[in-house]
């Protein structure tokens, strides 16, 4: 993926999943032309990751619509492998496939898979990927993909097997960790939540909201552990000092300084995450405040 398409920033939102169609494309048209250089997708039970993701191009001109994270249990290599292609040929240069071994929990209680070795299934996986026929028209430019990737192994693998690395729920710290790990030519993407608000105790309760479903994830703790965070700070609803860690709060300018920290860090692209206490909200409001500081318009 060419850094000059994907851009310095972007946003990151489960948002668009919770309009209408119509209506998550015509946002998805307003973020384009503030100047985010990329749209992040999850998928978790909402929309369907590929499908979402064609909706969004289809409603845009030019940016970038990037999964973060597609499973690698939500479907196999092959059907991963030609929609890749698929939507590559319709929209040139336009989708990165962020792919990701997900949690336990998401993957044995709610797809009904064993999780084991997950290093290993991504590496077969990605294996199975780059040997699937494809017996379509081909698309002009080979797909590009990046992976979700948190610790030194899966960080080697990302550098070794796709464009680059999409760190999410991670502070500077890590970026420059994970950039050491990557060397100096793969894309890295890490995720940054923000809560445009000023107020210490309003802040960290809307963040804590937004944090509670993440911090018995033994993936993100580990991770965390390994930045210096213990165990109490850990303990739900997660300490002061994680939260300011894993969420900027303030103005603008405050918010900006953040990703500044992550692209001084070694970030090419920092994919913002406008929190709220109303999940629903689209955050086009805090997405319009946001631009002037982060993108100098």
């Amino acid at each position: 993926m060419d850094r000059a398409r994907i851009g310095p920033l972007g946003t990151w939102t489960f948002a668009l999943d919770l309009q209408p169609v119509a209506a998550a494309q015509e946002a998805a048209a307003e973020i384009e032309e503030l100047g985010y250089g990329a749209i992040w997708i999850p998928e978790v039970v909402a929309r369907e990751a590929f499908v979402s993701s064609t909706l969004l191009l289809a409603g845009t001109s030019r940016i970038v619509v990037a999964t973060g994270i597609a499973t690698i249990w939500g479907r196999d290599p092959v059907t991963a492998a030609c929609a890749h292609r698929t939507i590559e040929s319709a929209f040139p240069q336009r989708f990165l496939l962020g792919l990701g071994v997900s949690h336990a929990p998401a993957v044995e209680g709610l797809r009904g898979h064993t999780y084991d070795k997950p290093l290993t299934a991504m590496r077969d996986y990605l294996d199975r990927m780059d040997r699937a026929p494809f017996l379509a028209y081909p698309p002009e430019h080979e797909p590009q993909r990046v992976l979700a990737a948190l610790g030194p192994r899966m960080l080697a693998l990302a550098a070794e097997r796709s464009a680059g690395a999409h760190p999410y729920l991670v502070p500077p710290e890590h970026t420059a960790f994970a950039r050491e790990h990557l060397g100096p030519d793969p894309l890295l993407c890490p995720e940054q939540k923000v809560v445009l608000q000023t107020d210490a105790i309003a802040a960290r309760e809307v963040a804590r909201l937004h944090l509670a479903p993440y911090l018995g994830l033994p993936n993100y703790a580990n991770n965390l552990r390994r930045f210096g965070f213990t165990d109490e700070d850990l303990a739900a609803p997660g300490s002061d000092r994680l939260v300011d860690a894993l969420v900027a709060w303030g103005d603008e300018d405050t918010i900006a300084e953040r990703v500044r920290a992550h692209h001084d860090a070694g970030a090419d692209h920092v994919c913002v995450q406008v929190l709220d206490a109303d999940r629903r909200k689209l955050p086009l409001p805090e997405l319009r405040r946001l631009a002037p500081a982060l993108l100098g318009g």
